[in-house]
């Protein structure tokens, strides 16, 4: 059969709304509330990323950001958020669209997204994030791409 009505963009298009929503919550309420923090896997070379020539050499491929206790000037919009953390010492300003993004967690609360890519041929897939299970041990969540994840089983260490 044939999907006219496109579910599979519009699924991946209301979980993007879900980070670009959190973003927006840690940006208005002038942090991140309690013990919340995200982990935000995106692919460097995507359209419409900008970041130094130098984190692109660093990571040809993806990144993964911890947003939590220090990073400065989140913008939220429609279609991408900016925001400026620091690379050994140093600020960066990073202009990140949701259509880049490939995993968000935020490991405080068990929550975690995978996306898409948006073209599956062409794109290279993130790695799972690492985290730590109760026992200390590294574990990393195994979820097919443009899943919702239950991370009961992780916690932060």
């Amino acid at each position: 059969m044939t999907d006219y009505i496109g579910y599979e963009a519009l699924t991946q298009a209301a979980m993007r709304g879900v980070v670009r929503e959190a973003l927006k919550r840690a940006k208005t309420n002038g942090g991140l509330p309690g013990d919340h923090h995200f982990y935000i896997t995106y692919r460097t070379k995507a359209p419409g990323v900008r970041m130094a020539d130098y984190l692109v050499e660093r990571f040809p491929v993806d990144m993964t950001i911890v947003v939590q206790h220090q990073f400065w000037d989140l913008e939220v919009h429609d279609g991408h958020f900016e925001i400026i953390l620091k690379f050994s010492g140093v600020p960066q300003h990073l202009f990140v669209p949701y259509a880049a993004i490939t995993r968000f967690v935020d490991p405080s609360v068990n929550f975690g997204l995978t996306f898409e890519a948006p073209d599956k041929d062409a794109a290279v897939i993130a790695p799972a994030i690492e985290l730590k299970t109760e026992s200390g041990a590294a574990a990393a969540p195994a979820v097919d791409a443009g899943t919702v994840v239950n991370l009961d089983s992780f916690r932060r260490k």
